[in-house]
């Protein structure tokens, strides 16, 4: 048995141990780690690379900067102030944070991190309305990662460059530019937004399926902090925010802004060495960590390739813009729930050019589509490491990211196949 079908196997049952919820998802996914590891999938470096991974650095170091934030008397001013100004109505502060998810994702590079500087706000707002945090966390990260990339702003300048450059090496011209996806995309942000604020809530169970990550606090119980220990949890906060903005421009990358900040809390006695290892949600971790092996698995044993192979075959000579639209939105779509979204990407980038070269067709809206299809992925914790966030701070399971998901998932899809590919038809 080659390795490729090892990985199918290990990879099926590891999704009936999350689906079941008999066993801890963190120990499921170290047991699947294991195993991809023993039978050869991947490597030993590469199966215990998780750990140091930075996306698993900022996933955890985020948590402790939220907890040292939440620490202070900061949110339950603001808090208040934010019920003030929504006439004591939970619906319209909900509404405001959904809008300014989707502002900052635009503007950022990763829709982990516009999650990480949202949901800590978030999550004391539902402690001030008295409203679980199951209800807000998964529209929340939806937003974060469905409207990523479609302003003309962040991610849409950085994979605009990217795709001009596949264009350029496979002989098209390098006509993509960030009002691309803007035009191409622009029907879903409004879609989402409308989602998450009418209708994400009613597919909500009424509480948390696994325990919440981020401890809700008694206000009457919260000692007050020294002054310098108050000051430094605000400031290491929105330094950290304006960390994530201009940090590529003065050299200083995510995970170290998360990692400092973190251990800044603890030295500035914002946070007790104590409350900073409670803070860490080690079980989310882990989930990433093996969703991550995982993942390199599916890509390092060729699993990849043949289902992109496969699509070429199936594409053939077909003239019809819907159907070929459809297959490259709903592969990567598809792909993306057991694989980070990068990775699909750049796997079926190359296959959409080969094929455009074959059958003579306008790539454009092909490729706005298996970017979209890359962001259309919320199922599993494996499509991007803002999904274990939000299962931390919502208390989510997988069959619940599967219920809250399909609603969404096949509205979107629908959406972008007919739109897109009616506004840049492949032939």
């Amino acid at each position: 048995m080659n390795t490729m079908t090892i990985c199918i196997i290990i990879f099926v049952l590891s999704l009936i141990s999350y689906g079941l919820n008999k066993i801890p998802m963190a120990i499921t996914s170290l047991l699947t780690l294991i195993l991809l590891m023993l039978t050869g999938c991947i490597d030993t470096e590469t199966a215990l690379g998780g750990f140091a991974n930075t996306n698993t650095v900022v996933i955890v170091g985020m948590f402790i900067i939220a907890a040292g934030l939440n620490r202070t008397r900061f949110v339950d001013n603001m808090s208040q102030k934010v019920v003030k100004l929504a006439g004591g109505s939970f619906r319209k502060a909900y509404i405001g944070y959904i809008i300014l998810a989707a502002l900052l994702t635009s503007f950022l590079t990763s829709p982990m991190v516009a999650f990480a500087v949202v949901f800590p706000l978030a999550f004391s707002m539902c402690e001030e309305f008295q409203v679980s945090s199951f209800k807000v966390m998964f529209p929340l990260v939806v937003v974060c990662i469905g409207c990523c990339g479609i302003l003309p702003f962040g991610s849409a300048v950085m994979m605009s460059g990217q795709f001009n450059g596949f264009l350029e090496t496979y002989g098209f011209a390098a006509n993509f530019t960030p009002m691309t996806f803007t035009i191409g995309r622009l029907p879903a942000y409004i879609l989402i937004i409308l989602w998450a604020i009418f209708i994400a809530p009613k597919f909500a169970p009424d509480k948390p399926i696994v325990p919440i990550s981020m401890k809700e606090t008694n206000k009457a119980e919260k000692t007050p902090l020294h002054p310098f220990s108050e000051a430094m949890g605000y400031i290491i906060f929105f330094v950290s925010i304006l960390c994530f903005f201009f940090g590529k421009n003065i050299g200083i990358a995510n995970w170290q802004v998360c990692f400092i900040g973190a251990l800044l809390l603890v030295v500035c006695r914002t946070l007790t060495e104590r409350e900073a290892i409670n803070a860490m949600p080690i079980s989310i971790a882990m989930i990433y960590v093996g969703a991550l092996a995982m993942g390199n698995a599916l890509n390092a044993t060729g699993a990849g390739t043949v289902i992109g192979n496969w699509l070429s075959s199936i594409v053939g000579d077909t003239q019809n813009n819907y159907l070929i639209g459809a297959l490259f939105f709903i592969l990567p779509f598809l792909m993306t729930q057991v694989m980070l979204n990068q990775a699909v990407q750049s796997i079926f980038v190359p296959i959409c050019l080969l094929t455009c070269q074959a059958v003579g067709a306008n790539p454009t809206g092909l490729l706005c589509l298996i970017s979209a299809g890359c962001l259309t992925a919320y199922m599993t914790p494996m499509a991007t490491p803002a999904i274990p966030m939000a299962m931390g701070a919502g208390g989510y399971d997988l069959k619940s990211l599967v219920k809250q998901s399909w609603p969404v998932s096949i509205v979107l899809a629908l959406a972008y196949i007919f739109y897109t590919m009616t506004i840049f038809p492949a032939f």
